[in-house]
């Protein structure tokens, strides 16, 4: 069969690490053994609630959703956003032009870098941080420079350590918190200071709020947004897959400056037409009615956070306890590599987990786990884990 040769950008894109990881643990769940328990995947567990699913349900048999939506989504979508940031962060945002509609965030966060970067402009980057921010910056033929996120500065990125040569060049920077992978929460001190060194240096910034909702301990995730000044250098990318469990359902959104938002929705109208009507309509019930249901799933996130930290520090293990997100971050025995710790587990245990290596060079020494399985399943891998610990 004829094989035809890839464009160059193509070339460009960035093996998926976890599509690899993903097929480790489709072989072993091939051989004979007990289940294999994967705490190395972000997909929630939970169903979406009943009552989103029945506002879709009911939507979809309006007729006027069968048509094409608007380019841009419809207004009641963007005015229940716009509604849900005054609620939840007291944000006051203009629907019309502060909001963009998007197919998951994984989407913005892609796409965003073809608005912003040219051949020599440099993206700042998390590192660790969410692979797929790479991709867009290949896509856009633009080099990254990464941002160690360190342990001893909770994880925060030190903008006074990025040379300046590579500022001047810089022109889009993502920050994540709470953090995938480490579990990191960001205080007003840090976007205050982030929003000045953006400001100084004219680079647009976009933060990814994709485990908003998500704080640990009575403590609630800071949005970009409520801290003064960030509208004027950046955007917010919200998901609707954490707090509504709606991964599957790929609906998403930007907040924040309106030239950002002009040109999120400029380079949609090209790859796009609009989500489906009735989509819609089941995320606007979503934000302007599920508090009972985010308050009950966070306090499940509590829970599950709780049993796991809990029972690795008494194994001893080095788990940086999480602030918020769902992942828990942990650091790799002496003598292993994250992956080849990874593997180990794997084969002798059948636990699953993400290697640190695959957000980036400074996750190498730690590996993520997920919250993502029932309180009886997380007994069993902490049981597994001492297992392997007296094996050792």
């Amino acid at each position: 069969m004829k094989e035809f040769k890839q464009s160059k950008t193509m070339d460009r894109l960035p093996e998926q690490f976890f599509a690899k990881l993903v097929g480790k643990v489709a072989a072993a769940a091939q051989e004979d053994g007990p289940e294999i328990i994967d705490l190395g995947q972000g997909n929630p567990d939970q169903p979406t609630p009943a009552h989103i699913v029945k506002s879709l349900q009911e939507a979809a048999e309006n007729p006027d959703y069968h048509k094409y939506s608007p380019f841009k989504g419809y207004d009641f979508l963007k005015e229940a956003i716009a509604t849900f940031y005054k609620k939840e962060y007291g944000v006051e945002l203009d629907p019309q032009s502060e909001v963009a509609v998007m197919f998951g965030s994984k989407i913005g966060l892609v796409e965003i870098s073809q608005c912003y970067l040219d051949e020599g402009d440099v993206a700042l980057m998390p590192d660790p941080g969410y692979p797929d921010y790479w991709s867009g910056v290949a896509l856009a033929n633009a080099e990254m420079h990464p941002m160690p996120l360190l342990e001893e500065n909770q994880f925060l990125p030190d903008y006074s350590a990025i040379p300046k040569g590579i500022v001047d060049r810089s022109k889009l920077m993502f920050i994540n918190y709470p953090n995938n992978p480490t579990g990191a929460m960001a205080d007003e001190s840090f976007f205050e200071e982030t929003i000045q060194f953006a400001d100084e240096h004219d680079i647009c910034v976009v933060h990814d709020f994709a485990y908003g909702a998500i704080g640990f301990d009575g403590e609630k995730p800071l949005s970009f947004m409520q801290v003064p000044g960030a509208k004027n250098v950046g955007v917010e990318m919200y998901t609707m897959s954490k707090t509504f469990n709606m991964a599957g359902w790929r609906v998403g959104f930007a907040v924040g400056n309106p030239s950002v938002i002009e040109a999120i929705e400029k380079i949609q109208d090209n790859y796009f037409v609009s989500i489906f009507g009735a989509l819609q309509e089941a995320t606007a019930t979503a934000l302007l009615d599920s508090e009972a249901s985010v308050q009950e799933l966070v306090s499940m996130y509590q829970r599950r956070k709780d049993i796991l930290v809990n029972g690795l520090q008494e194994q001893g293990w080095g788990v940086i306890p999480p602030e918020g997100s769902f992942f828990v971050w942990m650091r790799v025995p002496d003598g292993h590599t994250s992956e080849s710790f990874a593997d180990d587990l794997l084969e002798r245990v059948r636990i699953a987990v993400a290697p640190g290596i695959g957000f980036g060079q400074y996750g190498e020494g730690y590996v993520r786990l997920g919250l993502v399985h029932s309180d009886a399943l997380i007994y069993e891998a902490l049981d597994r884990l001492k297992q392997y610990s007296t094996q050792k």
